[in-house]
This record gives structure tokens, C-alpha cells and sequence, in this order.
């Protein structure tokens, strides 16, 4: 699955569609958020994996991929048998940790009239 391209079939130059087709998708921002609440420390791979426990190990390899390759998780490896794999979070992606958890509020206010709003709309179908 390559995820490092994305177009927009009408906006194709876009970088705003791009950028948030790549990291408003189901699991980047839970991985960026996970990342920010162990702080500065790296974590590893099964760490991460433990902090999220419905993504597949496949979704947060793929995710974690996106994310290093967009400049927002760095990956160490260490030279030791089994090798070691630790990610951390990169400057740039600690500059959205604000937008991400004013976002995260946001749908906590909102939470309920959503859910209620939902149920009212499924009535009516």
C-alpha cells in the first residue's frame, strides 16, 4: 500500500487536501498523540502497539512509515541482536500536538450532541 502519494483528482497541487488526506486519516493522529503522551522518550514498536490496542501490527507499520517519511516520527535502530526500533516524535510533529489536543477538546464538549444527533438522523432513514 503506498501511501506517500496522494492527489486530488481536481486539486492535484494542493498541498493543504495532501497534507490532511495524510495525517487525518483513522490512525495517524492517534499515533502522533500516543507518541506525545510518553514525552521526549523513544518508544518501541510493541510499547506503541500496547498503547493502541485495536490497531493491527500492519496498520502501525504502514502508519509509522507515513509518519517518518512526512517528517513527523524519527526511527532509531540499534546495532544489537534482536535489533532495537525505537520512534519518537520530531519537532515538526510536536508543533501540532496543540491543534491535536484542542481538537481532541473539541469533540469531548461535543461528544454527546454528536451521538444524540446520530441516533435522531438513524430514526429517520
Amino acid at each position: 500500500m503506498d501511501r506517500t502519494i496522494i492527489e486530488d483528482a481536481l486539486f492535484p497541487n494542493c498541498p493543504i487536501r495532501n497534507i490532511l488526506a495524510k495525517i487525518c486519516d483513522k490512525w495517524s493522529l492517534l499515533v502522533i498523540y500516543t507518541l506525545d503522551k510518553v514525552g521526549e522518550k523513544n518508544i518501541r514498536f510493541k510499547e506503541l502497539q500496547r498503547e493502541i490496542p485495536d490497531i493491527s501490527q500492519k496498520m502501525l507499520t504502514v502508519t509509522l512509515r507515513t509518519l517518518e517519511c512526512d517528517g513527523y516520527v524519527t526511527r532509531t535502530v540499534y546495532p544489537e541482536v534482536p535489533p532495537r526500533v525505537e520512534y519518537a516524535l520530531t519537532r515538526r510533529a510536536r508543533t501540532l500536538i496543540p491543534h491535536i489536543n484542542a481538537l481532541m477538546e473539541w469533540a469531548m464538549a461535543n461528544k454527546d450532541g454528536i451521538m444524540r444527533d446520530r441516533k435522531t438522523a438513524g430514526k429517520n432513514k
